[in-house]
């Protein structure tokens, strides 16, 4: 078996463990590589502050930050630098100009943020109080018009560009399960998820899909983003996957990968993309090809 993480984070934005834990972590669990994302600084840009996003004034140390834990790491483990950026509509995106400019490996793109039809402004993932708040507040607890919210701007993240990776592609159900605000079997969902892979399918094939843990690790999902009926579709459009955790400290790194790896599988995918270097910004990948024969004890037995 062959492990990777590129979607992590560190206690430069909302990460519990440093980046030297990390990837000491990593290393001890034998992985490949491990890349570095953390959220991208926005406050500038939108006026936007959050505890949760890289600090304008440290982008700088963080980027050298990573360098350095690469040339400490060389020839034990690869180390990656990326950031997650954020899509909000009118506000910023991957596809700005300045992110060309950093000497980033990889950009994952994000969408974090959903606009009212009044205008406000509401992270879908929020924590149990402050989503449903502003749920209420802002969506009239109408689910309907906040998955309709998620996925508009999904598609015009995508139609943007910038991105090398795609991130937790359908987000907008972490909270799901504890409110119940939305079937995910209810044809107007499926119509607007549809309508995403369609729109992701019609852009040039230079980016990847993430398989995404992270809310199986935290129990707030009971699947990966995304979720099998969505990796069906992206798999009949013969759209790239790579698996992640979405780690925020050393202990998620790899966590929940055999059931992610075995759901992949199910959903028709015999590979996922490993990252293989980088050069001017642009991510190189190579297949690992998932055996599902042999993945009934575990992630390792999954590949050949």
């Amino acid at each position: 078996m062959i492990y990777s993480c590129l979607h992590t984070h560190s206690t430069f934005c909302d990460g519990k463990d440093d980046i030297e834990t990390m990837c000491r972590s990593a290393y001890e669990k034998h992985f490949e590589s491990i890349g570095f994302s953390s959220h991208a600084p926005i406050a500038k840009k939108t006026g936007i502050v959050t505890g949760w996003h890289l600090a304008d004034e440290r982008l700088n140390e963080y980027i050298d930050a990573v360098l350095d834990a690469r040339e400490r790491w060389r020839g034990r483990l690869s180390v990656y630098l990326g950031l997650e950026m954020d899509y909000i509509a009118g506000r910023c995106g991957p596809a700005d100009a300045d992110l060309r400019e950093l000497p980033l490996d990889y950009l994952i793109g994000a969408v974090h943020y959903v606009a009212s039809p009044r205008g406000d402004l509401m992270t879908v993932d929020g924590f149990d109080d402050d989503f449903e708040r502003e749920f209420r507040a802002f969506f009239d607890n109408d689910g309907k018009a906040l998955y309709r919210a998620y996925y508009t701007a999904y598609q015009e993240m995508i139609c943007g560009g910038g991105f090398d990776i795609l991130a937790h592609f359908d987000l907008v159900k972490k909270n799901n399960r504890r409110f119940g605000f939305f079937l995910p079997g209810d044809a107007d969902y499926q119509e607007c998820v549809a309508k995403t892979v369609k729109t992701a399918a019609r852009q040039t094939r230079n980016f990847v899909v993430e398989v995404n843990t992270g809310g199986m690790i935290r129990g707030r999902t009971g699947d990966p983003y995304p979720s099998s009926a969505i990796l069906r579709l992206l798999k009949a459009q013969n759209i790239p996957l790579t698996i992640s955790a979405d780690a925020h400290a050393a202990d998620h790194l790899g966590g929940c990968y055999e059931d992610a790896l075995r759901i992949m599988a199910g959903a028709g995918y015999t590979e996922t993309m490993l990252i293989d270097g980088s050069k001017e910004g642009k991510p190189h990948w190579r297949p690992q090809r998932i055996n599902p024969a042999r993945g009934a004890g575990s992630a390792e037995g999954m590949f050949s």
